[in-house]
């Protein structure tokens, strides 16, 4: 006994996972190309913008910003950036920020070390609960929606994941900042159409801080800018200097699309994708030097027989290739493909959609995957989906932990001791390490409906359904402050 346990203690202990959300250390990411042609790729984007421009809709701000940064603005809302003036924002915007909680007690790192999931975004439709049938999302929706992803351990904030379709319009918009600050604790995303929006959403968040400083000094939210490729209207272009200048964390691009408002090459459209980004924190960066202002354009691609977004192999490595030329520069990628799926409803398409772009996060490695539990092409939110990807995100944090190399882990040892003829199942180094590397699924491996694990004989959808209502049942999160919320209400009020 005193041998085995004197043997035991010369044996260390496992490795500790990594700090929650961090995706490099033992594994690495992939890249695709060649360094030479990543760098022909970022070579051709600072091209378009010198050569063939982008468009800001005229008569804002903007035109004295471009023009005071070295930029040739036109009469015409056509702006050529030159190169050097690219190349000044890409080295002076922080590449990194801190996202906090509510309560400002804990935070997310942004950057291009970690990978946060989130539902999303924007649906205007959801699954009902009781028929299964899509129909027009409300408030309610977003309020369950985001009391689900709080309690899920694997999302780490909440985005807009429906709208209030009922109320489309500006004070809807508002409402639904105020919807997701009263149900989660968690950081939040937002986006919006309307200035004013933002303005209210920045009163609410200074009200939960305490004060716009405390705001500044430990944002609550990322606030996403969606303009069209190349072109930034009005809306885009305030939302980007008013939250530059207060502080606010900016992550701004669009879904271009190869074949239709792209070039259909995969190449063509990154460039694309990459000059529209450059063009936003150029913006950022001559409204405030120094601000979180980060490109996000997505590479999508159209099917040409339906004509629909589509083309999996080719936008999945498209976002291989721009998560790659985004951390060659420094820069966190806000892509995250994973976990939406163009498939109508939850089924065993979607499964197939979800865990098929979940799988490439692995190498990818976003900053954020931020669209999880999309369906039907972004247009209908499924819970039984955010679930499943929740389950998934688990999987690639256990992944992401990689695998620790040393004499105890090699295992001669112990396949000494038992030789030949042994068997290593009862050896205590099996005992040490068996749960070392497991992922702790709640509708896999030992909670699969096999013949070995004794579980009732369900399916998929029938066991996620079953977590899905017992989470419903479930408790809120705490309430704000009264105080806090009078003042949310007030802000509400004036809208």
């Amino acid at each position: 006994m005193r041998r085995a346990i004197a043997r035991k203690q010369q044996h260390p202990a496992p490795a500790p996972p990594l700090p929650r959300g961090l995706h490099i250390g033992r594994t690495q990411p992939y890249n695709p190309l060649a360094a030479k042609d990543a760098h022909a790729i970022v070579e051709a984007a600072h091209s378009l913008l010198d050569e063939i421009g982008v468009r800001f809709e005229s008569g804002t701000e903007a035109d004295a910003l471009l023009a005071s940064a070295g930029c040739h603005v036109g009469p015409d809302g056509i702006v050529r950036i030159p190169r050097h003036v690219t190349e000044r924002a890409l080295a002076s915007v922080a590449r990194s920020t801190r996202l906090w909680n509510r309560d400002a007690t804990a935070f997310l790192s942004i950057d291009d070390e970690h990978t946060w999931f989130m539902p999303g975004m924007t649906c205007i439709k959801v699954f009902d609960l009781e028929t299964g049938e899509a129909r027009d999302s409300t408030g309610d929706d977003l309020a369950m929606i985001t009391r689900i992803a709080d309690g899920l351990p694997n999302i780490d904030a909440v985005c807009v994941a429906c709208k209030d379709v009922p109320n489309s319009n500006m004070a809807g918009e508002i409402g639904e900042f105020a919807i997701m600050a009263t149900n989660t604790t968690k950081p939040l995303e937002y986006l919006c159409e309307f200035p004013e929006s933002m303005r209210a959403a920045i009163d609410i968040a200074a009200a939960i801080r305490g004060s716009r400083e405390a705001l500044r000094e430990r944002p609550y939210f990322l606030h996403i800018i969606t303009p069209l490729p190349l072109f930034y209207a009005e809306t885009h272009i305030v939302q980007i200097i008013e939250a530059a200048r207060a502080g606010v964390p900016v992550s701004v691009g669009t879904l271009a699309i190869g074949g239709a408002s792209a070039p259909i090459t995969t190449a063509g459209c990154i460039v694309q994708c990459l000059a529209t980004d450059f063009a936003g924190m150029v913006l950022g960066q001559a409204a405030q030097p120094g601000c979180f202002c980060i490109g996000s354009t997505n590479p999508y691609f159209m099917e040409p027989a339906t004509g629909g977004i589509g083309n999996m192999p080719q936008t999945m490595l498209g976002e291989q290739i721009i998560c790659q030329i985004r951390r060659d520069l420094g820069l966190p990628s806000f892509t995250g493909l994973g976990g939406e799926a163009k498939s109508r409803r939850f089924n065993q398409d979607a499964v197939f959609e979800i865990s098929a772009m979940m799988a490439q996060v692995f190498h990818t490695r976003p900053a954020t995957c931020d669209y999880l539990g999309s369906l039907d092409q972004g247009i209908t939110f499924s819970l039984h989906a955010l679930l499943l990807c929740d389950d998934y995100a688990g999987l690639l944090r256990s992944m992401w932990n990689g695998t620790v190399i040393d004499e105890d882990t090699l295992a001669l040892a112990p396949l000494r001791d038992v030789g030949l003829f042994g068997t290593i199942l009862g050896h205590e180094h099996t005992a040490r390490h068996c749960r070392s590397s497991m992922w702790g699924s709640r509708y896999f491996g030992s909670n699969e409906p096999l013949s070995t694990s004794g579980k009732e004989e369900r399916d998929l959808s029938l066991r996620i359904d079953d977590d899905l209502r017992q989470r419903l049942a479930a408790p809120p999160p705490a309430e704000l402050p009264a105080k806090v919320q009078a003042q949310i209400n007030a802000v509400l009020a004036r809208y």
